[in-house]
């Protein structure tokens, strides 16, 4: 046997030795028959043979010195894998990234992952081992100069700045672990050991044994102290996350893959080929191991889990509580003797964990938590697992501190709704959300159906069935080819992801993707990364449905309607509270809130790609289909083109005009969406933490971000003070809806009727100019009239593509909302990564445009009472953009002098005298106008039942937030923030301070002010007032009016360049006079962000609700997606591996912390409108409500501003600042703000005029 070989049989008696540590021994007494059986297999004898010849062949201590250095050379050279009595080496890596032996001539191994096979004849580095016995001096000379060389680079690698190996023990002579590097004796030592005398084989076994037991306890003594309630399933789980995050989730991915299609044998030959690579080994977290551990627990093979566990000591990592709970769950399902049990539970505990955190954290999957239970019970039949989620937290932030420790008082609102009705509605929505898409008719108009267009369905049903048929054929194909491909184990492929569905319905999704093409085409990226994003979300919803959560969620829902439901008793308990009780009481089965695996980015774009490549392919159709004077073959139905944009060549998928055709001469009237762009049926989940909430089986996420962005989540998941942010956004889920049905037909009447560029109805393609057709080549034309022409088509396409664009959005809306007329509906809520809330459904929202806003109401209707009308009336008042400058009693009065045109509107809207049409929001306005008429028309106004939402606008927000922070006084005046006979309008204030500097400049001469008289409104400095304080540059200001301008008819078009430019430096000079504090705040907190960005670190911050914020701006790489069809270049601008972009970070900064200071404002409100029993609803900074209850939510509104802003915000940011990035706590003098990283350029705020901030109570809202 050669000594490779000998060398092999002794690590597998070693291996076997750690399994039975793992996996406590017993006496034979203690052995059920399958442990016997197992202890005593096939492989334990040639273990005992092995060691026999082992022994018998080392008889003297030289020969074991050789063998000992020899092993720990074969540990610098390859890594050895034993199956059975199969060896197999893998030469180590050549970089620094771990241990690896210097070039020698004698040393001749495959290069890194090339794997020998059993029967191969070694190549002469090994084979010459054995006559290497003869020779021990030059085997120590070697061994000295590879110590010295190995040092050596050691160094040099270390001020290269590699990442360290995990921390290691040094073992007992004689003792190499698989997988780590220890330090070979010198030539100096040799001879002083070869002096010593030669002790017994017997005694030398022994020696080695105890070795053994010692080294073994001490490794599984260093347990870390990382154990935490918040994360214990990552104890000792990520290994140098910040560098290896993108390879680690691509690897876990594809392990889930695997085991979710079945496929055992590829997830298990995966692992081991990635952990026999050191330099793959190092990517591998616990969590991994665990995926294969999970799938053996189900099999009940309890030494498959024992060698995962050898797997994961070889890997320098430490068995957490997800390892235990495999092997206790695999223990309980093939009902494991009660001893090995109870000693695997005695390790459990000796290593720091507990049973407690593993039944409360761990997220369970199946009958997983039952098993376990089983197991633990065999042994301790008297446990109950502790529940912590009704542990009460009382670590709320201060400003929501009495919400939740004083409930006194409050009145949780009810639905409208019974508790059969919300479980019926829960019913639909779950039906829906499996079946993944949805299906509806379009409002467009019905052609009559001619015998052309019943021929053209008819055809394109077949050419869609025969399509079908081809693809069928071309996947399973394709996925043959793909299976029988040799590659290397270790290395990714796209095969599981192709099998997590049934054939069919990836064949269905490329079908619905064909039928959805815009005629303009798509972008390969954008086209790729929606197909791998639907074939995501079946993958994920089936999951659940495998996992046995469908039949958890209805019980826990069940119990849930109790909270919501109008008959049944009222509850002191929050929505997410109660789902944590009844969660909570209802233990048994799967975790509901369990951790949504992401895919990688690129995973699903390459998943994407090459679906596309299938279906430009094999997707064809003869070319005489519609004119059989052609010459018949067979062409592609979607080509593949390169367009530009900007100066960047970007891949395209285009239509074939023979589609186009046939697909518009068909007119289908049906539309097919996905489930999860729908609203609900049924009220949400609510978020009970980062990973749980809002649809019930589609994957939604709390925080939005870039596609594979992941420190948001990260953040959110360190987070424990979530609490009044996911209670905020359950609040504004909370809220049923239902479509204006007589103004929906009023619209859709238009929509049809060639729609109305002024109304924001888009006008069909038949409305669109026409294409000019000409010939380059015709010598009639001159180059300056084929420029022109030229010109003239481009511009003529674009026009096109918009309109086709904005058509089918509003297609897409006004058919989601017919859909759902008669019906009731919910909106889940999530958030950006700066807490601004949005609906979930993309197209159809009260977040949308003038049309969508008018079109929804409150399912749940309120009388007027004593003061509802008057609000209504007001309401409209502001919809048309009048009287900003009146008080409420002035615009109340100006409502009752247009009742005779409010009443004709209402009436006669599209024949009459059309007033509601020259409002600043026209279907809104005219939405009120028919309030109004109803509720006068009532025989008691007061008693009218309202379901319309009155809005409360902010006088420009973000200034309010800037004059609040500095004590400003003039500029908290401007913005209604200081009590006022009328209330102010900004906007109208910076135009008349604008029209003041262009008469003295027009006095004095110049040109453009002259020009410019009586052409400066409101309506022209308002955008660029309105985002100045979110970071508009003098650049994007000047677009913004030259845009203004262009739209006034009358004014000179050959001075709007020069205009723009004039007016846009007016328009920044006069918010400076007027908001003295608001630039210096801006460049302290731009100032701030660049010496942050500029250390190398990321601007974070909390906001005062605790929600952690961090800037998401990274200098941006390629990386370059390669396959046959196309490379795909993705631009990667959130990489936090990457230096932070300095300019993003600092002009983001301001703006950004501006809006979380809105979204905090907001949530606050929605907190207190909550208790009080009041229907709130948001955008941004415009809250809604019934009429009825404005006063009660503007009183809130006021009291929660004041709140906000009586907390020392600056001060407290200035500490954070200083805290994280400067790693000590530098305390501000009341004087002065200071600037972090850099104490000598430290920029000083001075102290702000204190202004009576309570003040703000008794101030009229600018409504």
């Amino acid at each position: 046997m050669s000594l490779i070989r000998i060398c092999a049989f002794s690590k597998c008696l070693y291996r076997r030795s750690l399994f039975q540590r793992c996996i406590p021994p017993v006496t034979h007494v203690d052995y059920c028959r399958l442990c016997f059986g197992i202890r005593n297999g096939p492989v334990r004898h040639i273990s005992v043979l092995v060691l026999g010849k082992i022994i018998d062949l080392f008889h003297t201590l030289f020969f074991l010195i050789v063998l000992e250095a020899r092993i720990q050379q074969l540990q610098s050279d390859g890594i050895l894998d034993i199956q059975h009595v199969n060896v197999h080496v893998l030469k180590a890596p050549k970089s620094g990234k771990g241990s690896g032996s210097g070039k020698s001539p004698k040393s001749t191994l495959r290069e890194k992952g090339d794997i020998v096979k059993p029967k191969q004849t070694l190549t002469k580095g090994a084979a010459k081992s054995q006559s290497s016995k003869t020779q021990p001096s030059r085997w120590l000379q070697k061994l000295s100069q590879e110590k010295t060389n190995k040092i050596k680079r050691e160094q040099v690698l270390q001020k290269k700045n590699v990442k360290e190996m995990p921390p290691t023990v040094k073992p007992q002579a004689g003792l190499m672990t698989p997988g780590r590097s220890y330090k070979t004796k010198s030539a100096q030592q040799a001879p002083d050991v070869q002096a010593q005398s030669q002790p017994s084989p017997e005694l030398l076994a022994q020696a080695q044994e105890n070795a053994e037991v010692e080294e073994l306890e001490k490794r599984l003594s260093l347990v870390s102290d990382l154990t935490s309630s918040a994360s214990t399933e990552r104890l000792l789980g990520d290994r140098e996350p910040a560098v290896c995050s993108d390879a680690q989730f691509g690897i876990r991915s594809y392990l889930e893959a695997c085991v979710f299609s079945g496929d055992l044998e590829r997830a298990n030959r995966f692992l081991l080929s990635q952990h026999r690579i050191l330099s793959r080994r190092k990517l591998l977290d616990v969590g991994m191991y665990n995926t294969v551990m999970r799938i053996w627990a189900k099999k009940g093979t309890l030494n498959q889990i024992g060698r995962i566990f050898i797997l994961v000591e070889e890997a320098g990592l430490k068995p957490n509580l997800g390892s235990y709970c495999a092997a206790l769950e695999c223990m309980g399902r093939s009902d494991s003797c009660p001893r090995v049990v109870s000693r695997c539970l005695n390790h459990l505990e000796a290593e720091g964990l507990s049973l407690d955190n593993l039944f409360g954290q761990f997220v369970f999957r199946q009958d997983e938590r039952d098993m376990v239970l089983k197991a633990v019970c065999s042994v301790r039949p008297e446990y109950q697992p502790a529940s912590d989620y009704l542990t009460p937290d009382d670590r709320h932030p201060s400003l929501v501190q009495d919400l939740y420790l004083q409930r006194e008082g409050h009145h949780y609102p009810k639905l409208d709704f019974t508790r059969e009705e919300l479980q019926e509605r829960f019913g639909q929505q779950l039906e829906v959300e499996q079946g993944c898409t949805v299906t509806i008719d379009s409002v467009e108009t019905v052609r009559p159906i001619t015998v052309h267009i019943a021929n053209m369905r008819t055809l394109l049903d077949e050419l869609r069935s025969q399509w079908r048929k081809t693809l069928l054929a071309a996947l399973k194909e394709r996925k043959m080819i793909l299976a029988s491909t040799k590659s290397r184990d270790y290395k990714l492929n796209l095969y599981p992801y192709l099998c997590l569905l049934d054939d069919k319905e990836y064949v269905d999704i490329m079908i619905q993707s064909v039928s959805n093409l815009p005629l303009s085409g798509e972008s390969l990226k954008v086209l790729a990364r929606d197909l791998g994003n639907r074939v995501y979300t079946k993958c994920s919803i089936r999951q659940k449905g495998q996992d046995l959560m469908v039949e958890k969620l209805g019980s826990v829902y069940s119990g849930y309607t109790d909270l919501l439901a109008k008959d049944t008793e009222d509850c002191l308990a929050l929505p997410r509270e109660q789902w944590l009780k009844l969660e909570a009481a209802n233990p048994s089965g799967p975790t509901l809130q369990g951790e949504e695996l992401q895919w990688p980015y690129i995973v699903s774009v390459e998943l994407g790609t090459y679906m596309v490549d299938l279906m430009v392919k094999n997707l064809k159709i003869n070319s005489d289909i519609l004119n059989p004077a052609y010459e018949r073959k067979l062409i592609p139905i979607l080509y593949h083109m390169y367009t530009f944009r900007s100066t960047r060549q970007v891949g395209f998928i285009k239509p074939h005009p023979l589609l186009t055709q046939i697909q518009q001469d068909a007119t289908e009237t049906r539309l097919t969406f996905d489930s999860y762009v729908m609203p609900m049926l049924c009220p949400p989940v609510p978020w009970i933490s980062a990973k749980y909430g809002g649809y019930l089986l589609s994957p939604t996420k709390l925080m939005r971000s870039t596609d594979g962005a992941t420190q948001h989540e990260r953040l959110l998941e360190r987070c424990r003070g979530l609490h009044p942010v996911l209670d905020s956004l359950n609040q504004l889920g909370s809220c049923a809806w239902r479509v204006n049905g007589p103004l929906l037909d009023i619209i859709v009447s238009v929509f049809n009727r060639r729609g109305s560029d002024k109304l924001g109805v888009p006008p069909p393609l038949s409305e669109a100019p026409r294409v000019p057709h000409f010939n380059a080549n015709d010598p009639a034309f001159t180059s300056a009239e084929k420029a022109h022409m030229k010109k003239e088509v481009v511009k003529a396409k674009k026009k096109y593509s918009e309109m086709h664009s904005l058509r089918m959005d509003a297609l897409y809306k006004l058919s989601i909302a017919s859909h759902m007329r008669d019906k009731k509906f919910w909106f889940p809520h999530n958030m950006d990564f700066r807490g601004r809330t949005y609906p979930c459904p993309p197209h159809f929202n009260h977040l949308g445009s003038d049309v969508t806003r008018a079109l929804l109401v409150f399912a749940e209707g309120k009388a007027l009472g004593a003061k509802g009308l008057d609000w209504v009336k007001i309401h409209l008042v502001n919809l048309t953009g009048l009287r900003k400058r009146s008080s409420l009693e002035g615009r109340l009065e100006y409502a009752n002098s247009l009742m005779e045109e409010i009443l004709d509107s209402a009436d006669n809207p599209l024949n009459g005298r059309k007033w509601w049409m020259d409002a600043d929001e026209p279907w809104q306005a005219l939405g009120c106008c028919m309030e109004i008429a109803n509720a006068v028309r009532a025989p008691d106004p007061a008693q009218y039942i309202s379901h319309f939402p009155v809005h409360q606008d902010g006088s420009c927000n973000g200034l309010q937030h800037y004059a609040a922070l500095g004590r400003d006084v003039i500029g908290a005046t401007s913005v209604n923030l200081m009590p006022c006979d009328v209330p102010q309008d900004v906007y109208s204030g910076v135009a008349q301070q604008v029209e003041e500097f262009r008469v003295r400049d027009a006095e004095k001469g110049l040109k453009i002010a002259q020009v410019l008289e009586g052409y400066i409104s409101r309506k022209v400095v308002k955008q660029t007032v309105m985002t100045l304080v979110y970071g508009v540059t003098r650049y994007g200001g000047r677009l913004q009016i030259e845009k203004r301008l262009k739209e006034i008819e009358e004014f000179p078009k050959e001075y709007v360049w020069d205009a723009s430019h004039y007016l846009v430096r007016q328009v920044f000079s006069g918010l400076k006079e007027m908001f003295t504090g608001t630039r210096e705040i801006q460049d302290w907190l731009t100032d701030s962000a660049r010496l942050i960005s500029k250390s190398g670190r990321t601007v974070e911050w909390v906001t005062p609700l605790g929600l952690p914020i961090i800037q998401p701006y990274h200098r941006a790489r390629n990386q370059v997606l390669k396959h046959d069809m196309q490379d795909i270049n993705l631009q990667i601008s959130h990489d936090d591996k990457e230096r932070p972009d300095t300019v993003k970070q600092k002009n983001a900064f301001p703006p950004n912390f501006i809006h979380s200071l809105d979204s905090t404002h907001m949530m606050l409100t929605s907190l207190n409108c909550y208790s009080a029993g009041l229907t709130f609803v948001s955008v941004h900074d415009c809250f809604w409500t019934h009429a009825v209850t404005v006063d009660t939510m503007n009183k809130v509104c006021r009291e929660q501003f004041v709140a906000l802003h009586s907390q020392p915000i600056l001060q407290e940011l200035s500490n954070f600042l200083l805290l994280k990035y400067c790693g000590h706590t530098k305390q501000t003098q009341d004087t002065h703000l200071q600037t972090p990283i850099d104490t000598k350029t430290n920029t000083h705020l001075p102290l702000y005029p204190q202004i009576n901030v309570q003040a703000l109570i008794k101030n009229c809202s600018d409504s």
